[in-house]
């Protein structure tokens, strides 16, 4: 299989070039909320650029009992983390109830460590009526962000913007549902992987998540 064109250098370019294109549809009083780890170092130039707050959206993934790569649900939210499923899958690989609920456990559990690390005991941002940028690094299937996303709403959000470097066009059409509005920079038909639309694609630690929230502008730094 032939390597796809390289689209970004990393994921700061990205976030550039997705501040860029944000800036020519603008959005009243924005916070940008990062789906970490990998969406954190993307959205901090984008909240940098549009001078928006920074914050995260926590999504952890329900796979599927014969192959946890397949999302049939998600567990979604920061205080008080929703669980979302895709009932058809669930149907179709015989996933049991105490096993969703395991998993559900489980996955809270991670959402409450990430939350406590990254957000140092302070409560997340209030999203009430507010214009909410939600930014990841790329996006292959979307079945995980579409949890955050639905669980997003029952925030009473005003508006929900998908903001993403690169995705498939068939994710896409799956996640237009969730927002308002996606920005997705190059949705290319020969898409096999976020990680090979770039050139540096690291994994990103906790400790770059938390430098990020501290910086100007995240959620527990200055103005």
């Amino acid at each position: 299989m032939m390597r796809p064109r390289i689209l970004f250098v990393d994921r700061a370019d990205a976030g550039r070039q997705l501040a860029a294109a944000l800036s020519l549809q603008p959005i009243d009083d924005p916070i940008v909320l990062a789906v970490p780890r990998g969406g954190v170092a993307v959205a901090v130039e984008v909240a940098q650029a549009l001078g928006a707050k920074l914050d995260l959206l926590f999504v952890r993934k329900i796979g599927a009992p014969q192959n946890r790569e397949v999302a049939i649900g998600a567990i979604a939210g920061s205080d008080a983390p929703q669980l979302v499923l895709n009932e058809e899958l669930v149907a179709a690989c015989g996933a049991s109830r105490a096993y969703i609920e395991a998993e559900a456990t489980r996955q809270k559990d991670e959402i409450a460590r990430q939350r406590k690390r990254y957000l140092s005991g302070r409560q997340p941002v209030d999203l009430k009526m507010r214009n909410v940028i939600v930014v990841d690094d790329g996006v292959a299937t979307g079945a995980t962000l579409a949890a955050g996303l639905k669980a997003l709403r029952l925030q009473s959000v005003a508006s929900t913007t998908l903001a993403i470097p690169v995705a498939p066009p068939e994710a896409l059409e799956a996640l237009g549902a969730e927002v308002d509005r996606i920005v997705c920079l190059h949705e290319p038909d020969d898409f096999c992987a976020v990680g090979l639309c770039y050139r540096d694609f690291p994994q990103v630690s906790d400790a770059e998540v938390m430098q990020a929230l501290v910086a100007p502008g995240g959620a527990t730094g200055g103005p």
